[in-house]
């Protein structure tokens, strides 16, 4: 206590904060803003930034290139002067790229994040503004309300109370109760009140800008990328291994180790996923930037995995199921009570500053601006979902002090003592309206010395979105189903379940869960409740959080959406979170989706497009597993039967690079959109790698006895036509790959991938007739019997990926019987004992 009777003792009091930062209860004017940026520059932490010229030179410090660097040297000490010029174009153009999608993709995220910058309302040239939390000088004035972020350190001026959430700076887990005259930091989260307050240190001059690094949280990998990182790590371990096998053959077959090394190390490169850091980056930042262009933004990359194996989302009901423009019905009041009276009331405890859309609804619904004449609000307690009700005190033309209350029905109700009869009138009222899908409002009013009087039920109704029907179809067309999340009684979401074909098995939340319930240690019942609900009415935030945890403990990944403070444990607890459109600050730090646009469409196309993201990466996944076990394979078992290099380590170079190119593109690729939730199949993966892989080696065994007893050609052009073989075959393979579905069916290779795939092609046809003394040259016809053999391959390959994918999915016409076989009775309809 006597600790913070001393920290007290430091805050200086509000009027000399004021003049100490030349400013006043009034504001500062813009052109003085302007003059306090320069001097203090931006609200913002300052991040460490590297240098473009170091984040290129990084391309070449790592294992890679240090393997592709001693091969550039092994080539200089052997005298292999062009296999030493191309290794290097080699290692700069790997740098290029790697640097080069790795800007863009950098580039895209800056451009997200700048959607996702904060703001605040600052009272600026004697007027409340929406400002960029950024663009906060020392000396403005600024509102702080229930889920606000605090943007800068503060010192508060007027406001009943807030309370601080400073967890994140002090690890204290309970939050703060704050009044006028005291600090409040920037960084924290403001869970309950409202106050202003004026901006006393912006940026790094912040309690939160001094400590920035203590606060500074690690992103987590996701599972497809793990996963990715261990197909890097076991196609190294397969490289590695048959690199042993084959030095340890060749050298007691004579050859000279330093060449071998050479081969063996630029071999090894070759097999590697050199690209794979850019692609991953790439085909996230630009999936990402599509989603930004559907009003749905990435807060976290990684989560577009998550995004994609979706299999429930728990949608809130206002303003993403329905339209949350609140209309006004007629007014209830009770007997004895003028409407004016209740209406009066009802706008005497709103405010049109915090744009609520239960106050602007009542608000607008006034239209006699005599109404209010001569009544002035003294105090306003903002709505929180605790209380569930604001309240204002005010004085009337004659000066007499009364206190206006409006918020949910039952809530006003207990404040008020009514006879039993008026009492039951209300209350079938109430649920006459709930009936009809009307939200409803209790209305009270009390003088300076009584007790509170009931007024009457305000009605508003919130119809269904246009779209909201047929996207809840679309959703479950792909596998998603949809439970609605609301805080309305259960009446009113069975009404508005059944508009939407939900269905109208809604249950209301605290009949499910008991008071006391732990919710991370739920029953099987419990569990079994809530995985069986169409929906759920009377929702609090802790519910929300409890129902997340029971679907996830059931196996399912959840989608949560949420707007409000109390809404970010839940939101943060799902494998998908998701700020609707509107949300609080603290909602949109909690989540990974940020909705910029109203309604359920944004996030069924956002969970589209998540599965097209996936889709491309596991088809490259399954590409990179190919060709390593197509190259490495046949290389070391040529050496090991044939006995001479079936291609120079000049060509393997040149593969790679003829590779990496179009492999880029796959970015942009077209794709097919799973029915269902996916999930990463690490088995049905390596299963159609493995296989592919395989008939990729046979395949090019058979080009080499071509070469040898049909061509009759010598080592020399022998390499070069597998080169060739080689090279074309490998994206041949990506558009096998590419789909589960037959090569010739769409959806069809991107422009970009069909064009990048056509040219390096062509220019590695180009390369092997006129090769300008670097390889031995072959003819027209040797080339054209290639492209012919590898397309013809291609067709068989197309075969098998298929039998592959029917084997897996236990849809071949032997599965087929068997399991017709099994779910046939035992005996006949018509048999008899």
């Amino acid at each position: 206590m006597e600790a913070q009777t001393e920290e007290q003792q430091k805050i200086p009091p509000i009027e000399k904060t004021l003049a100490e930062l030349h400013s006043s209860i009034d504001g500062i004017s813009t052109e003085e803003v302007q003059k306090r940026l320069e001097k203090y520059g931006q609200n913002a932490i300052q991040e460490k930034k590297v240098s473009p010229m170091m984040r290129f030179l990084h391309y070449f410090w790592g294992p890679i290139p240090w393997m592709i660097e001693v091969a550039a040297v092994l080539s200089a000490v052997v005298g292999r002067w062009s296999d030493l010029i191309i290794i290097s174009l080699l290692l700069l153009f790997n740098a290029g790229i790697g640097f080069w999608q790795e800007f863009k993709a950098s580039n895209a995220l800056e451009a997200l994040k700048s959607q996702l910058a904060l703001k605040a309302r600052a009272l600026r040239d004697a007027q409340w503004q929406e400002v960029l939390a950024a663009q906060l000088v020392p000396g403005d004035i600024i509102r702080i309300r229930l889920g606000d972020i605090i943007p800068a350190d503060v010192q508060l001026l007027e406001g009943d109370y807030l309370s601080v959430d400073q967890s994140a700076l002090t690890g204290e887990s309970l939050p703060v109760s704050k009044k006028a005259g005291e600090i409040a930091y920037s960084g924290t989260i403001a869970k309950q009140g409202e106050m202003v307050a004026v901006v006393t240190a912006t940026g790094m001059n912040t309690f939160f800008g001094r400590t920035a690094g203590l606060v500074q949280k690690a992103g987590a990998i996701s599972h497809f990328q793990k996963a990715v990182l261990r197909i890097g790590d076991y196609l190294i371990y397969i490289a590695l291994g048959l690199v042993a096998v084959l030095i340890t053959v060749e050298l007691f077959r004579g050859q000279p180790f330093l060449t071998l090394l050479q081969f063996a190390l630029i071999l090894t490169v070759a097999s590697i996923p050199v690209a794979m850091p850019a692609v991953l980056s790439v085909t996230m930042a630009l999936g990402a930037m599509k989603l930004s262009r559907m009003k749905a933004i990435v807060t976290r990359l990684e989560s577009i995995e998550e995004m994609a194996g979706v299999e429930i989302l728990c949608s809130d009901k206002t303003g993403t199921l329905t339209q949350n423009k609140l209309a006004m019905g007629a007014l209830q009041p009770v007997h004895g009570i003028d409407a004016k009276d209740c209406l009066r009331a009802a706008a005497l405890a709103s405010k049109a500053e915090d744009q609520d859309s239960i106050d602007l609804a009542i608000l607008g619904a006034v239209k006699d601006p005599q109404l209010l004449s001569g009544w002035q609000q003294q105090k306003f307690v903002p709505f929180d979902p605790v209380s569930k009700r604001t309240e204002a005190t005010v004085t009337d033309p004659g000066g007499k002090s009364w206190t206006m209350t409006k918020g949910a029905p039952q809530v006003i109700l207990g404040l008020c003592s009514m006879e039993a009869s008026p009492l039951e009138t209300v209350q079938g009222q109430i649920a006459a309206l709930a009936g009809k899908g009307y939200r409803t409002l209790g209305v009270a009013r009390r003088p300076e010395q009584g007790a509170w009087e009931f007024l009457g039920i305000i009605p508003l109704s919130d119809p269904p979105r246009e779209d909201s029907r047929a996207t809840i179809a679309q959703a479950q067309e792909h596998g998603i189903e949809v439970k609605m999340v609301t805080g309305d009684n259960v009446a009113i979401a069975k009404e508005i379940a059944g508009q939407l074909g939900l269905g109208t098995a809604i249950v209301a939340a605290d009949t499910v869960f008991a008071k006391d319930a732990d919710s991370a240690h739920l029953n099987d019942r419990t569990r079994e409740q809530i995985e069986g609900a169409d929906g759920f009415a009377q929702v609090f935030p802790e519910h929300k959080y409890a129902i997340v945890k029971a679907l996830q403990q059931n196996g399912h990944l959840v989608a949560m959406t949420g707007d409000g403070v109390n809404d970010a444990p839940a939101l943060k607890q799902a494998d998908v979170g998701i700020a609707v459109s509107g949300a609080t600050d603290a909602a949109r730090a909690a989540s990974a989706l940020v909705l910029s646009a109203p309604g359920l469409s944004v996030i069924i196309s956002a969970i589209e497009e998540a599965r097209r993201i996936f889709e491309r990466m596991n088809s490259y996944a399954i590409y990179r597993i190919v060709e390593t076990i197509r190259i490495m394979f046949f290389v070391v078992l040529a050496m090991l039967v044939f006995d001479f290099y079936p291609i120079t380590a000049i060509m393997i170079i040149l593969l790679a690079f003829f590779n990496d190119v179009p492999i880029m593109a796959i970015a942009t690729d077209n794709t097919w959109l799973d029915p269902k939730p996916v999930r990463w199949d690490m088995h049905r993966v390596l299963t159609v790698s493995t296989v592919l892989g395989l008939i990729g080696v046979v395949e090019t065994f058979g080009m080499l006895l071509i070469a040898r007893d049909y061509f009759h050609l010598d080592i020399a052009h022998i390499q070069t036509l597998i080169f060739l073989k080689l090279a074309v075959a490998g994206h041949l393979t990506l558009f096998i790959a590419r789909t589960r579905k037959p090569l010739l069916q769409k959806p069809y290779p991107s422009a970009a991938l069909l064009w990048s795939a056509i040219v390096t092609k062509a220019l590695a046809t180009l390369f092997v007739v006129y090769p300008m003394g670097l390889v031995a040259s072959i003819t027209w016809l040797q080339a054209g019997t290639v492209w012919v053999y590898c397309v013809v391959w291609i067709f068989i390959e197309d075969w098998a990926k298929l039998r592959v994918y029917h084997h897996l999915e236990l849809s071949t016409p032997r599965h087929r019987d068997f399991l017709d076989r099994l779910n046939q009775p035992l005996m006949g309809p018509t048999s008899s004992r």
